[in-house]
């Protein structure tokens, strides 16, 4: 995975810095909130991408050396605790293996918790 420096403008530039398998989980990802939150609007924050509705970050995703980082806030992961058992999680946070498949459909679930929430 490569990093090249500086903010990315978008997400384009953001996931042309990381290898193609990479890509294609962030890609996953990213389709998966979209799906989930169509009325959510696309940005960067934080240098990572993100998705933004009414005002405020609904949610955050990020690519690591060997994790994809997703961060649905405090109240996403308190809401799913037990299905996200098996992934190490924080407060916010979670990280999925690179070398497992994303569990979509959770979280496109945790994406419409955190809609309904705002």
């Amino acid at each position: 995975m490569a990093r090249r420096g500086g903010k990315p403008k978008d997400y384009a530039e953001y996931a042309g810095r990381f290898s193609e398998d990479i890509r294609q989980l962030l890609n996953q990802l990213r389709q998966a909130i979209r799906e989930a939150a169509p009325q959510a609007q696309e940005t960067i924050s934080y240098s990572m991408p993100a998705f933004r509705l009414d005002g405020g970050i609904l949610v955050w995703f990020a690519a690591h050396a060997n994790h994809i980082g997703f961060y649905p806030g405090a109240s996403g992961i308190a809401a799913f605790k037990k299905e996200l058992a098996p992934y190490k999680h924080a407060k916010g946070s979670v990280q999925f293996p690179v070398n497992e498949p994303l569990p979509i459909d959770l979280v496109k679930r945790i994406v419409q918790f955190r809609v309904k929430e705002r």
